[in-house]
């Protein structure tokens, strides 16, 4: 099939790349020259395991290509999917300017009937935006061609997305009831038939139940993390191990293992965001998610627990002490610094006087411009030092604050560390390491939800 994936930023390159690779011809559009030229040069402008590896591959076949030019991409697919950015508003709600402005411009230049399928995050409602948008442009234009307009919602992890959409869990579309659903049905079955083969994974419905079912499930993730750091602070009041509570209540099949770790948070592009769309759309309605609410409040809150437990050891006044740090991104596997922890940790840290050697594996240059602006009113970089490695990043460090939980930090050798900093301090913003382990070495450890009891 002949695809155009408006939009080439994370969802639609991976989006793009994953249709190429089981034969469809796509034609990815982005405004951005800059990011074209990235990519008709080989480059990649994300940072997602095997992406680079996929679009090669696709590109040399001649099954995956990119443009600026909006006229061509709109003659090329029959298939128009819109992937660009919803950043939020103001308010908490989702911007749909460049949803709106890619509909708009498929509607100037169409010239036969096309599946508009939206693949961003959009909130409830907008497939009936977009159809308006599209409706009154070919109005304007004097003219009357059919089109269907599909939300296909994304569930993509960053780290996993080329999995994710190679093997999904399932296949979310919704067509509203009209007189060209049928076609439209029948493309997107089409399409999807090679991620379908072995079970069926599609979940028909209708649009704005599509919509709604994005969030419910990005609120639902997010929900299950801030319950366990909840959980967490309980632990540490009572003296429980919040790391055996989540063996417990995980081997539990109505409940299930994922997304039940404590840590210092949540970040990223998607959770914050659909969080706090999730509830405006509700206030829209007249109606309150208290949930929610709950939800955002307690993630918050969640971003300052490793500084309260840092000031508590070494007090409020941090001049003259040097810390390391390991963990940038807001998770493993992505240089993602979006509402990353780290980033409210550092300036908690900075803004009391210390000064910060900072490793990440892959968010070292996005860092530096992102803190840059965080950290202006005091000074900038001045206080923050990057890392060649993990290890370099301890020499003299009075404590040790982990913040990402990427592979490379599991498996220390604690001997060299104690060697190299300046005291043995770790305070685990993820629960890498085993308490007892850590505390033999010589060190003092602070977890999160951790318990020093020892079970039988």
């Amino acid at each position: 099939m002949k695809i155009t994936m408006i939009g080439s930023g994370y969802v639609g390159l991976v989006s793009g790349a994953c249709l190429a690779e089981v034969g469809n011809h796509v034609l990815c559009l982005d405004l951005d020259q800059a990011k074209i030229d990235m990519l008709n040069q080989g480059g990649i402008p994300i940072h997602e395991p095997g992406l680079d590896e996929l679009v090669k591959r696709n590109r040399a076949a001649g099954r995956l290509q990119f443009t600026t030019d909006i006229e061509a991409a709109v003659a090329h697919g029959q298939l128009q999917f819109i992937a660009v950015g919803t950043p939020p508003d103001e308010d908490g709600s989702a911007d749909l300017k460049y949803v709106l402005a890619a509909a708009r411009n498929i509607a100037r230049h169409m010239q036969e009937y096309k599946v508009i399928v939206n693949k961003s995050t959009v909130p409830v409602g907008s497939g009936d935006r977009v159809h308006e948008a599209i409706a009154a442009e070919l109005a304007g234009r004097g003219v009357e061609i059919p089109f269907t307009v599909v939300s296909n919602p994304e569930f993509l992890k960053e780290g996993a997305a080329i999995k994710d959409f190679s093997e999904p869990d399932r296949v979310v579309i919704g067509i509203d009831a009209g007189a060209h659903a049928d076609k439209a049905r029948q493309w997107m079955k089409n399409l999807y038939a090679p991620f379908n083969r072995e079970h069926d994974l599609v979940c028909w419905m209708d649009r704005r139940s599509a919509e709604l079912t994005k969030y419910a499930a990005n609120a639902m993730l997010a929900t299950r993390i801030s319950f366990m750091n909840e959980l967490a602070r309980l632990a540490e009041l009572v003296d429980a191990d919040i790391e055996a509570v989540r063996h417990g209540i995980g081997k539990d099949r109505r409940i299930g293992e994922s997304f039940l770790h404590a840590g210092c948070g949540y970040g990223g592009s998607c959770f914050p965001k659909d969080v706090q769309a999730l509830a405006r759309t509700a206030q829209d309605f007249g109606s309150k998610l208290q949930i929610l609410q709950a939800v955002e409040e307690v993630n918050h809150q969640q971003k300052y627990i490793l500084p309260a437990k840092v000031t508590q050891h070494f007090g409020d006044d941090l001049r003259g002490h040097q810390f390391a740090l390991w963990g940038l991104a807001f998770k493993p596997d992505t240089d993602d610094m979006r509402e990353a922890s780290a980033r409210v940790l550092l300036r908690e840290l900075v803004q009391r006087g210390a000064r910060v050697r900072v490793y990440d594996p892959v968010a070292m240059d996005l860092a530096r411009t992102v803190l840059a602006q965080d950290l202006a009113q005091w000074g900038g970089l001045q206080q923050i030092e990057f890392a060649a490695d993990p290890m370099a990043a301890l020499d003299d460090a009075q404590a040790l604050l982990i913040v990402t939980e990427w592979n490379v930090f599991r498996s220390p050798d604690f001997e060299d560390m104690a060697r190299r900093m300046a005291q043995r301090v770790i305070f685990d913003g993820r629960n890498l390491f085993d308490p007892e382990e850590v505390s033999a070495a010589g060190f003092t450890y602070y977890g999160i939800g951790r318990s020093r009891r020892k079970a039988a």
